[in-house]
């Protein structure tokens, strides 16, 4: 959920491009998990002219969309019965619970009926849901979603996917309808959690980075918004850079577009991976540290971006005050 929009494309990829590919169909579509980020993708879904049946543990969230001609389910097993459901939760725990779970989706979902997972979720829970989906005679895509709540309303998320070819290809219309364009990673779904997983970790270094450059000028007397401009105007002109640099520079930390504790959450699941996979990944011990670090001064409701304002309290520019307004 950040955005980090330059990835390499596989070369046989599927891509979705845009809303009128021929591989477009109308389709009955469960929506699980109506947070800022999932709001956006159903409402692309209804917009795209899918049935959807929408289903969040708050019903109030759904109310918008109900407006826009969503379906209100009572229960994950109504948003199971259609011909594809799609999850965009929180966390593994949630995810474990509304997935995997008794009258959970694979518990209703029809044999050869599709679950899109677009949430940000560990290797190893990936790994589960793809063996429980298999054996049911389900089809699982992994579709983790790269860009803030703005992007996902407007349908112009970058999507990495993974998944066996025929599942890829039942998911293009709901991939297409919610995302810009979907990079096909692998024909196993864990590896585009992997992906994610390595693309947030980016992320969050360049936020930490941005921090101490900025908090480096700033205690020499540069401003930190003309310096911000040179920036973005040069070697350093991608939107994470402008989108995170901006957030530093003012301290619009709230409301967040992505949750600390979220942010926290990522870079634990990359270092689970990284000792999986025997990849020593020093950085992201430092970043570890540095949101335990916003989240013992009670950063909890602040967006991921407010670590890149730690360098300034540390340097003795910025108090930990300040980063609540």
């Amino acid at each position: 959920m950040n955005d980090i929009a330059q990835m390499l494309e596989h070369p046989e990829a599927t891509s979705a491009r845009n809303h009128n590919s021929a591989n477009s169909k109308l389709m009955n579509i469960g929506f699980i998990g109506l947070g800022q980020m999932g709001a956006g993708m159903a409402g692309n879904l209804l917009k795209a002219g899918h049935r959807v049946t929408v289903f969040n543990r708050t019903p109030a969230k759904a109310e918008a969309l109900i407006a826009q001609g969503a379906t209100l389910a009572t229960s994950i097993a109504w948003a199971s019965r259609g011909d594809a459901v799609v999850t965009m939760l929180a966390n593994d725990q949630a995810v474990e619970e509304v997935v995997l779970g008794r009258n959970g989706v694979i518990g209703n979902l029809s044999r050869g009926t599709l679950h899109v997972s677009s949430s940000t979720i560990s290797v190893a829970l990936s790994e589960r849901l793809t063996e429980e989906h298999a054996s049911k005679g389900q089809q699982f895509v992994a579709a983790p979603v790269f860009g803030r709540p703005d992007v996902a309303a407007a349908g112009r998320l970058f999507i990495v996917a993974g998944g066996e070819a025929a599942a890829i290809e039942a998911a293009a219309p709901v991939l297409e309808a919610i995302g810009q364009k979907t990079f096909v990673i692998s024909d196993t779904p864990k590896a585009a959690n992997l992906v994610k997983l390595s693309g947030n970790f980016l992320g969050a270094s360049v936020i930490e980075a941005l921090g101490e450059a900025m908090a480096l000028v700033s205690k020499a007397g540069i401003d930190e918004r003309q310096y911000l401009e040179f920036l973005t105007s040069t070697l350093f002109n991608a939107p994470i850079y402008k989108t995170y640099g901006s957030l530093i520079a003012d301290g619009r930390f709230t409301p967040p577009g992505f949750a600390a504790p979220l942010g926290q959450k990522d870079i634990r699941l990359v270092l689970a991976a990284a000792e999986d996979l025997r990849v020593p990944m020093p950085v992201a011990s430092l970043l570890r540290d540095r949101f335990l670090n916003l989240l013992a001064h009670g950063g909890d409701r602040l967006d991921w971006s407010a670590i890149g304002r730690l360098a300034a309290a540390d340097a003795g520019t910025a108090a930990f005050s300040n980063l609540q307004r």
